[in-house]
């Protein structure tokens, strides 16, 4: 396939896009600094404004499907930075005619409880609140979506480097735990279950989470 990967220098926009390489797809890197990444067979990379719709449509056009590892971490105002970023995407993967988004969403969205979700719990920590919310935001936002055909990926509470093991569980909207109680999936495997999503759509219009 033909994937245009925003953020494919990030923490796991690099695990997608090296997921996405080894099975021989063709990936557009859309990212702020081209620098940061060096030339690799099947690899093309792209200087690009996620905030510029019409720059970004023009961009995603031709391409088969488009994974977003968006994140506006590094902005000082980062959840209203993160939500205007996520719109344009939208708006340019819509105007651009390509036919699927997939979306790194957060885990802060899924349910500990019945109707209480992991943000909503005094134990999340603080600093990693406005990234939670603009990505359960983001949810909601697609969750409206009339004609779009997306996927949103949760992972599991803690992603980390880890091992490629291929050996994981699905679930929807309920926090994924093994037999101790962790919530956790390695980067790699995040990205297994991605690109399995891509390859054998399995979750149109639905949001579903990865975790051991």
């Amino acid at each position: 396939m033909n994937i245009a990967l925003i953020g494919a220098s990030g923490f796991i926009g690099s695990a997608l896009r090296q997921e996405a390489l080894s099975r021989g797809h063709q990936v557009t890197a859309l990212v702020t600094q081209p620098q940061k990444l060096a030339a690799q067979a099947r690899l093309q990379v792209v200087k690009a404004d996620v905030t510029d719709t019409a720059a970004l449509t023009a961009q995603l056009k031709g391409h088969d499907a488009v994974l977003s590892a968006f994140s506006g971490h590094a902005q000082a105002d980062t959840l209203g930075y993160y939500l205007r970023g996520f719109q344009s995407i939208v708006a340019a993967v819509k105007a651009a005619g390509v036919p699927r988004l997939l979306v790194v969403g957060g885990a802060g969205s899924l349910e500990v409880a019945a109707g209480v979700q992991l943000l909503d719990t005094p134990q999340f920590p603080e600093a990693y609140k406005p990234t939670a919310e603009g990505a359960r935001q983001a949810l909601g936002l697609l969750r409206q979506e009339a004609s779009l055909d997306w996927t949103l990926l949760s992972p599991s509470a803690l992603i980390a480097p880890g091992e490629r093991t291929g050996q994981f569980r699905l679930g929807t909207d309920q926090l994924l735990t093994n037999a101790q109680g962790e919530s956790r999936i390695s980067v790699e495997d995040y990205a297994v279950a991605m690109l399995d999503e891509l390859e054998k759509p399995a979750h149109s219009r639905r949001r579903f989470t990865v975790g051991y």
